[in-house]
């Protein structure tokens, strides 16, 4: 009976395991045979605006292997690493002979994938490759704390990278390889493989060639004037659209980590503070828009002080202006920043009415903009305000604001007085190119009227032209903008020698291309003023963009000829006689002409040689068809005149001369495609660069 018993529970054992857990244990019986292998996915490619690349990842290869079971390959192993790298055969033999005793000996981290490959790695006995994605920032130093950084997960952790990571990560696939023995991998047939996909990629509003423009002269203006740092932002007041933002000191990306926490920030949208004078224009905009001051009216600014009583306090507030100052209408005011007028003005717009201006310009709260960790600043309601407060706030105290808040308060002046959200992300693609979404410019509310806003813009005129911001001037450019130099709170008191100096524009002021806010930390040169510091990074910035890209480029007031006779006089036939060359020629803005006699510029000459060459080679290759023309060796400025006047379409990378493009001279391309440019600082030596 025992027996049977016994008999029983062990048929029903077998049943139990062969039928109802067959497939439990047959998969187990498969786990100790194969052995899945990760698959990584590429993360997506961050562009810029032009479609040039500013950081992506590339594959490449770890390889390790086991001493003890490389064996007679380890002849074929060593050989084909060093043909690989360079190093020694000798080198890859003291490893495997060192690490005899582990279970694997890492050789190489970073292999490109296809000289591995070339090499048939993977057919080695006893040799596990392994494939590691790398990020790679083409602009190398370009924009660090705004881009962040990765992990060695292939995570970001910082910047845009965290902040699109969702849309940058791919997803991994994987290989199932069979087992043999412990350690060796043998990959089959009929082995599962699923493919990875790669992540999005992720085309940024960013101009790389006004953000490398914003950055370096940001860094020679922070260094000019003794400052700690900095910050320049630009934006497109009609969309909203951030064009660059630069910050001093500056961090590599690449080595993101090792840069201090403070650093590491990304302080246009981290760190507030109090703006000062740039934050009259909510005073202004309060009084116009409210009909409760006229541009003219007259205000006494007190020859430079102004004592208020304060209810309940013995001394009286003192109000000061930096310049002493008699009787000045409400515009000279402005132009000439005086916190007096200002908190005169302020008596009578109310404490209401300034609150209600300033959270219609967005002080207080977010802009939402899609860049991670922004803060809103501080804005009290009136309830909490003091018997200082409505004065204070009318000249830009007692309220904090990030750059990115100011920013986009100009930005809402300058497109006739709309507010529109500040973004970052103009379209995310897939790895095929098809578009997955774009971002469309969000307004966010009408802050004041047309009208009002044309008024401010004409005192914002005035402060360049003949108020506190001079410095910014460019002879011929309508530029519009306003100064600011506030004490920094240390310690719960205001420092007399620590200061933020800032000054924010837009041009041309008829009709508002970019906003640029430059903000330094601390100057502590000759000067610490808005005016005297952060005006002339501005022009420099200003006179930069216009003479390297012809979408700035707009015409000067008495610089520039009429656009059909420019186009007549390149279609004219070239003359030889020094006497006649260049009698008639006038100066064009930000095109370089020869000297004396030569009568045409570099760019006009290389055209002038090549043009038979293209009309051939157009005709061999049919009409619908274009050559590409020669454009190396011509400044930035020059070679995007030939490319647009040969119907073509320029993509910019660096600034200075070209040194390379693509499609390559002569290549048959069709009529408006892109032609990208590579371009170097032209190196200060004898002779031209060639």
């Amino acid at each position: 009976m025992g027996l049977f018993v016994a008999f029983a529970l062990v048929s029903l054992r077998l049943m139990q395991i062969q039928i109802a857990q067959s497939e439990r244990f047959a998969q187990a019986a498969d786990d100790q045979y194969d052995k899945p292998v990760v698959l990584p996915a590429l993360r997506g490619s961050l562009l810029d605006r032009n479609g040039n690349p500013i950081a992506s990842s590339t594959m490449f290869v770890m390889v390790e292997a086991n001493p003890r079971n490389v064996g007679r390959d380890s002849v074929a192993l060593v050989k084909s690493l060093s043909k690989i790298t360079g190093k020694s055969k000798a080198f890859y033999a003291g490893l495997l002979k060192k690490g005899w005793k582990k279970r694997y000996v890492l050789l190489e981290s970073r292999l490109k994938m296809e000289a591995v490959q070339r090499l048939a790695l993977d057919t080695l006995r006893g040799v596990n490759l392994t494939d590691k994605s790398t990020r790679i920032y083409h602009g190398g130093i370009v924009a660090g704390q705004l881009l962040g950084i990765t992990n060695a997960s292939d995570s970001g952790i910082a910047g845009i990278e965290m902040g699109f990571n969702k849309l940058l990560t791919g997803k991994d696939g994987k290989m199932i390889y069979q087992k043999i023995g412990r350690t060796s991998l043998v990959a089959t047939v009929d082995n599962l493989r699923i493919d990875p996909v790669a992540g999005h990629n992720i085309t940024l509003t960013i101009d790389l060639l006004l953000q490398q423009i914003a950055e370096s002269e940001l860094e020679r203006g922070v260094k000019e004037n003794e400052a700690e740092g900095g910050i320049v932002i630009m934006l497109q007041p009609k969309t909203g659209e951030v064009l660059a933002v630069a910050q001093y000191p500056r961090v590599n990306p690449a080595s993101f980590g090792k840069a201090s926490k403070e650093n590491q920030k990304l302080r246009a949208v981290t760190d507030m503070v109090e703006p000062g004078s740039v934050f009259k224009i909510v005073t202004a905009s309060a009084a116009l828009d409210g009909g409760l001051i006229r541009p003219e009216q007259k205000f006494n600014a007190e020859n430079g002080v102004y004592l208020v009583s304060v209810k309940g306090k013995k001394k009286p507030r003192v109000i000061k202006d930096v310049h002493k100052y008699g009787l000045i209408s409400f515009r000279e005011s402005m132009e000439l920043s005086s916190n007096i007028v200002m908190a005169k003005a302020s008596n009578l717009i109310g404490n209401e009415k300034l609150y209600t201006m300033s959270r219609g310009y967005g002080f207080g709260t977010k802009t939402s903009i899609d860049i991670p960790a922004e803060i809103g600043g501080v804005l009290r309601k009136p309830m909490l305000w003091s018997a200082l407060t409505r004065h204070s706030l009318s000249y830009g105290y007692e309220v904090g604001v990030t750059p990115i808040q100011i920013a986009a308060a100009y930005g809402a002046i300058a497109n006739g007085g709309i507010l529109m959200r500040p973004f970052i992300l103009k379209r995310e693609t897939d790895a095929d190119g098809v578009v997955v979404t774009e971002t469309e410019p969000a307004p966010v509310r009408r802050v004041v009227s047309e009208e009002t806003a044309a008024t401010l813009t004409s005192f914002l005129e005035g402060v360049v032209e003949r108020g506190t911001a001079v410095s910014a001037k460019i002879p011929g450019m309508r530029i519009a903008g306003k100064t600011g130099t506030s004490k920094r709170l240390v310690n719960g008191s205001y420092e007399g020698s620590e200061y933020t100096a800032s000054f924010v524009g837009f041009f041309p002021a008829e009709a508002p291309e970019i906003v640029c806010l430059v903000m330094l930390d601390k100057p502590r040169g000759i000067n610490y003023y808005g005016g005297t510091t952060s005006a002339p990074i501005f022009r420099e910035i200003v006179k930069r963009i216009v003479a390297s890209s012809d979408r700035y480029a707009l015409p000067i007031a008495g610089d520039v000829r009429d656009v059909r006779e420019e186009e007549s006089a390149a279609k004219a036939p070239v003359t030889t006689d020094p006497a006649r060359a260049g009698a008639k020629q006038k100066p064009v803005a930000g095109v370089r002409t020869a000297g004396a006699g030569d009568g045409k510029s570099r760019a006009a000459e290389k055209k002038l040689t090549t043009a038979g060459t293209i009309a051939e080679k157009i005709s061999a290759a049919g009409a619908s068809r274009h050559i590409a023309p020669d454009v190396r060796g011509l400044s930035m400025r020059e070679a995007i005149n030939v490319l647009r006047d040969e119907k073509f379409e320029p993509s910019v990378f660096g600034s200075g001369v070209v040194v390379s493009q693509n499609p390559r001279p002569g290549e048959p391309v069709s009529s408006g495609s892109v032609i990208r440019l590579t371009c170097e600082p032209k190196t200060p030596k004898t002779g031209d660069l060639k």
